[in-house]
């Protein structure tokens, strides 16, 4: 083994060694490894940290818009506190007693009840004298006068509801009744039943509460067999309340087709900007600026414009002493004199007048008093 060394130099001592069992010429290698680890391990920390960073960028990017999103769609659908002066509450005083005119412009109102009976002058039920006669029913022609409806034709031929005129002639509404149309008159209250396959005398006696020597006698029978398609007359019969609602053209259909949220109903409540003791004209349908609102029921625009209270508003005559009221929209999509059904779009939902949101107020008159909606409204 030899040793050498440098003395009084400034550089390093040099040493040498040599054997077959000595490793240091291997520790530059070793050093070499830990500092290439360590740089790995920075560029990996530093690999996670641009990732990190980069998930909360995306993060905020798309939390940030969802978030004002949300808050732009609450106060899109949700009112908030307003203060009522008297003007206010005086004009919408007002606006109902318009509406109150409105819905007796140019209507003819059936002297009928609820469940279609003809009423007399005195208002009282008319009762049918010749219902259960053991005798054939017969028919005859009548011609509409300029004037007629549906309770003044049936009282004219001694009906006592309306349904057997609008059974035995298919009228799916009164109203369109016209001068010159032509209707089939029974002698006896009843309906008109079409047999399908199956059906018995004995079957129908208990579905119509007629006993089956009535429907012998009122069809002219002289056997119990029946085959499909045949008609029988029903002596005494009457259509289903949800039919004579439709044929009175009674049977409404929500105006908003939409999503929407009931906030406030009809009738006695707690005045939402005062809390004072009130009475809501009709109901609040909340949903966003620009939602179709539709005619609840056909019938003509008899007024659309502005009002402090409602907005830009229409008002629907609906025939038979019904009109309905639309409020708050964002524009209105028809004119005064234009002919209406459930198919068409009237206006857009928004929050014109004394609104504190988007929504549609809808108002029903029947006869110049208020009504319930969600008591026509078809469910």
């Amino acid at each position: 083994m030899e040793i050498i060394s440098f003395v009084g130099s400034s550089a390093p001592a040099k040493k040498r060694y040599s054997g077959p069992s000595f490793t240091m010429p291997n520790f530059p290698k070793l050093a070499l490894n830990t500092a290439s680890s360590k740089t790995e391990r920075q560029f990996t920390l530093a690999g996670l940290s641009q990732i990190f960073h980069t998930v909360v960028f995306l993060s905020v990017l798309v939390i940030v818009p969802v978030t004002i999103f949300n808050v732009l769609t609450f106060f899109e659908t949700h009112a908030s506190s307003l203060s009522l002066d008297f003007s206010s509450d005086y004009e919408f005083e007002a606006l109902n007693s318009a509406m109150s005119r409105f819905a007796m412009d140019g209507t003819l109102s059936d002297n009928v009840d609820e469940n279609g009976n003809v009423l007399g002058e005195d208002g009282s039920v008319l009762t049918a004298s010749n219902v259960g006669l053991g005798e054939a029913v017969t028919f005859q022609t009548y011609t509409v006068k300029a004037g007629d409806s549906i309770s003044t034709i049936s009282r004219k031929f001694g009906l006592s509801n309306i349904s057997t005129l609008i059974a035995v002639n298919d009228i799916s509404n009164v109203r369109t009744l016209r001068s010159g149309q032509k209707l089939k008159i029974p002698s006896t209250d009843g309906l008109v039943h079409t047999v399908v396959a199956g059906e018995s005398l004995n079957a129908l006696s208990v579905k119509y509460h007629v006993s089956v020597e009535e429907l012998l006698d009122a069809n002219d029978l002289d056997s119990d067999t029946l085959s499909k398609g045949m008609q029988l007359f029903i002596p005494g019969a009457k259509l289903d309340a949800t039919s004579l609602k439709k044929a009175m053209g009674e049977l409404f259909v929500y105006p908003i087709t939409a999503n929407w949220r009931l906030t406030s109903r009809f009738g006695p409540r707690k005045d939402p900007f005062t809390g004072v003791a009130s009475s809501h004209t009709g109901i609040d349908m909340a949903c966003p600026t620009g939602t179709p609102i539709r005619a609840a029921m056909s019938g003509t625009v008899v007024h659309a414009g502005w009002s402090n209270i409602f907005g830009n508003y229409i008002i629907i005559n609906h025939g038979n002493g019904y009109q309905s009221l639309y409020g708050h929209m964002s524009k209105i999509l028809v004119k005064k004199g234009q002919a209406v059904d459930s198919s068409t779009k009237i206006g857009l939902v928004g929050s014109t007048g004394y609104s504190t949101g988007p929504h549609l107020h809808f108002t029903v008159y029947k006869n110049g008093k208020l009504v319930d909606p969600l008591t026509l409204l078809k469910k």
